[in-house]
């Protein structure tokens, strides 16, 4: 799912698409002029919403940059990441120029009247040729040999020629030739720190296998690596000191279930990883691997725990953040409660797997899948959940993604807090893929985006779990202080019933949680629970008056 928007520099969507909330700004849509020009900063978190960290794309423009890290901050962000680009072998014509789809991305790249190539080859030998198109500029810590790389400005724009090689003498290198499109990655770096927030730029990503496109190409992975370090080196001299460097995101995806011996996507890792370690001691590296719970295609959750441990295997000692994806966004995993394994699936995963029972289209639940994964952290490692807050397909008088394909759809803020509450207590922290264009599309003018909805309500609890404790029931959640609870379940030989109670003490669930989850007691006892329907529905108001979008369902013999 994620690996199709590396390729992305701007989201194009079907509709209008706002960069913030109608609430807080209008839509952003272009350059707003030199930096002295950016209004003011606003640092209130105004909105906060259980989601903290959110995937967004690098703008060249600051005042843009502004804009959007101000809007992710005020619903209660903290964390950006963003995609690497990737390192591409390429060709030359004859007379020295990028050929292919690229050729355009550097037909600028020009030194004393020649293609940059051929100034590379009077200057070394060359034998393999890289491109690299990014939307961030680089310091001079990227330039290692002196002569041999250059920082050049041509036409416009900034390029970057680089020799690849064991030592800076004369003999041969791979050339490296980048091309950027201003400095993004910058441009939220400096931002975040203003707003008290960390950035996870995107580590460099390999060619495709040509055979196998789902594999990275180990045949360049010297390469890589060599880019690798050259950019940690940058960041090192550059960010160092700014809290607002949060670690490194491995675009590279692979899914989280046992793997070979010999997976060439564990190989990268490792690889990749131990030069993340050694150029960027204490860096958090942050992967997000996926799943596929859809039988005959995916993997049960027994399958996770082997996953997630080869993964965790790669950090080469640096700290690891694994943010697996929830998978309900592309239809691989749903959300369905505990009392709906014999449910039809939902209208929207219909399309992914059929007019079917969640039980007979999937392995299991997010919640399952997660349960499973949390019990294999282990020190150094922290499990964080990312949810997908769009559908698999699209439908009439909706916005979504059109490119890059396939068409993806709107989700709701209640299809978005059933996530949340899949992932209860057990990950430390909760982001998404991705605020654009998923939060900001709309249908038109006069129509709210998802963000919008989400900020409109931030107030709505939320309730992830429920246990019997103290002779009561202990709930955990968000937003659940005050108000009261309800709860719905079958009597036996009778009809439904509901039972209203008021929670007492309120407080913070402590330990590894993600942010904001709190904990109350309720005094309740189901009366003649109906066994062969054991299943206990809870709806909450809050003391602002505000009611849960949806029920929390448990066993309650459990």
């Amino acid at each position: 799912m994620l690996q199709r928007v590396m390729r992305m520099v701007v989201a194009v969507t079907v509709v209008v698409c706002a960069l913030i909330p109608d609430s807080m700004v209008t839509a952003v849509t272009g350059a707003l002029g030199p930096a002295e020009e950016c209004p003011p900063r606003d640092t209130r978190v105004t909105t906060p919403y259980p989601i903290t960290g959110y995937w967004v794309i690098p703008r060249a423009d600051r005042c843009v940059t502004q804009r959007l890290v101000e809007a992710v901050h005020g619903v209660g962000g903290d964390t950006l990441i963003t995609f690497g680009a990737r390192i591409l072998p390429a060709e030359v014509d004859r007379a020295g120029r990028i050929t292919g789809e690229l050729a355009a991305a550097f037909a600028g790249c020009v030194e004393d009247g020649k293609p940059c190539y051929q100034t590379a080859r009077e200057a070394a030998s060359v034998r393999q040729v890289y491109t690299y198109v990014t939307s961030e500029r680089f310091g001079d810590a990227v330039l290692r040999c002196p002569g041999l790389d250059r920082r050049i400005e041509s036409g416009g724009r900034i390029y970057y020629r680089l020799m690849l090689g064991g030592t800076c003498s004369s003999g041969g290198h791979d050339l490296l030739l980048i091309a950027t499109d201003g400095d993004g990655v910058g441009n939220l770096l400096g931002e975040a720190a203003a707003y008290g927030m960390r950035v996870f730029p995107g580590l460099p990503v390999p060619p495709k296998d040509a055979v196998k496109p789902w594999l990275p190409d180990l045949a360049h992975l010297p390469a890589l690596n060599e880019l690798t370090a050259r950019v940690l080196a940058d960041y090192r001299q550059r960010y160092g000191a700014s809290p607002a460097l949060g670690g490194v995101y491995q675009s590279f995806e692979l899914a989280m279930r046992d793997r070979a011996d010999d997976d060439p996507i564990i190989a990268l890792y490792a690889a990749q990883h131990g030069v993340v370690a050694a150029g960027l001691p204490g860096a958090k590296i942050m992967v997000s691997p996926f799943w596929d719970a859809r039988r005959g295609r995916g993997f049960p959750p027994e399958q996770v725990g082997e996953g997630f441990a080869d993964i965790a295997a790669t950090r080469a000692g640096a700290p690891m953040a694994i943010a697996i994806q929830d998978g309900r966004g592309v239809g691989k995993v749903p959300v369905y409660g505990a009392d709906e394994t014999d449910a039809p699936v939902g209208p929207r995963l219909a399309p992914v797997v059929g007019q079917v029972t969640n039980g007979a289209a999937y392995y299991g639940s997010t919640r399952d899948y997660v349960a499973v994964a949390a019990r294999e952290v282990v020190p150094g490692v922290e499990l964080w959940v990312n949810v997908e807050v769009f559908e698999p397909t699209q439908v009439a008088g909706e916005c979504g993604r059109a490119n890059p394909f396939p068409l993806r759809g709107r989700a709701t803020k209640s299809r978005v807090d059933e996530q949340v509450a899949a992932v209860g207590r057990n990950a430390t922290k909760i982001i998404s893929y991705g605020w654009d264009p998923f939060l900001t599309c709309r249908l038109d003018l006069t129509t709210p985006s998802l963000g919008d909805d989400l900020a409109a309500g931030w107030q709505q609890p939320i309730v992830v779990d429920a246990r019997r404790a103290d002779g009561g029931i202990a709930i955990e959640g968000y937003r659940l202080g005050g108000g009261e609870l309800r709860f719905t379940y079958q009597q036996r030989g009778g009809g439904a019933t509901t039972v209203t109670a008021v929670p007492e003490r309120h407080g913070a669930v402590a330990g590894a949680v993600p942010a904001g989850l709190e904990t109350v007691w309720a005094p309740f006892e189901a009366t003649d629970l109906d066994p062969g329907r054991p299943w206990i529905s809870i709806t909450a108001r809050n003391g602002a008056g505000h009611t849960s979008t949806g029920g929390h369902a448990f066993h309650g013999g459990s």
